[in-house]
């Protein structure tokens, strides 16, 4: 999570002049990367005309979730930085599942963005954001707030299938946006009233969508699954690394180390 070294080729070249021209002529504006002179701008324009050999492009995830950042060091992702944002995620009237996860996971990413515009260290990076949604039919089950609004959810997801939608959003350095969403299909098996209360009770579904995590507990819930598991969990990996992969993102480069005894 560092900037670019003095002396290396990108610090030296490209980036580090793009930073200086930037800075000699708009060193008094402090605006969002809608504004045409930011330094993402400046860096994307720049990138367009050198390439700049061996230079690892840098991920911003527009998250601090736990949970995506364990998936995304499954397959050897770390991400350079992290730019949560707090933005109001209240359903649209009338809004679906999916274009509801799709509208979320773009204000994040567009947020993470803007945050990351004028800064040195980040900005021309890739920036990286999801939401996940449950839903039955076409009802949102938004993250409960309340042990009743678990016990809501819980019971409307017993014995029924549902489905779980994610929105994946990533923004390019040149800030064109590439976009998907995964779905996945889960049943739960009938729950009793003691097994609701008794997860009630360990706290488990709180921050999570549907009020309840396939990674703990809750997955003693379910009888079916077809789709994505890591979908469930907060972010489809094979979309994810599809998506990196196809903009010439690093993706492979910590596999290797499985080569020499080590560990992603």
């Amino acid at each position: 999570m560092t900037s670019p070294k003095a002396g290396s080729p990108i610090a030296s070249n490209s980036w580090l002049a793009a930073f200086r021209r930037f800075g000699a002529r708009d060193s008094h504006r402090h605006g969002s990367s809608s504004n045409p002179a930011s330094l993402r701008r400046e860096l994307a324009e720049t990138a367009a005309r050198t390439r700049v050999s061996g230079y690892k492009p840098r991920l911003v995830l527009a998250s601090a979730s736990p949970r995506r950042l364990q998936l995304l060091a499954q397959v050897g992702i770390e991400p350079d930085a992290l730019r949560p944002s707090d933005i109001d995620e209240t359903p649209l009237e009338g809004e679906l599942p999916r274009r509801y996860a799709l509208r979320i996971a773009y204000d994040k990413a567009v947020a993470a963005r803007d945050l990351i515009a004028n800064d040195p260290a980040f900005a021309d990076a890739f920036v990286l954001a999801a939401d996940t949604v449950v839903a039955h039919n076409r009802r949102i089950l938004i993250k409960p707030r309340s042990v009743d609004e678990a016990f809501a959810s819980l019971r409307l997801l017993s014995g029924r299938a549902h489905k779980v939608y994610t929105a994946v959003q990533l923004i390019r350095p040149d800030d064109k946006v590439r976009s998907k969403v995964v779905v996945t299909r889960v049943r739960f098996k009938r729950l009793s009233a003691a097994e609701i209360d008794s997860y009630i009770a360990s706290r488990e579904w709180r921050d999570k969508a549907g009020g309840y995590a396939i990674q703990g507990i809750a997955a003693a819930f379910v009888r079916r699954i077809v789709g994505s598991y890591t979908n469930v969990v907060g972010l489809p990996l094979h979309e994810v690394v599809q998506m990196l992969g196809a903009e010439d993102y690093p993706i492979h480069y910590s596999w290797l180390r499985y080569s020499d005894g080590g560990s992603v």
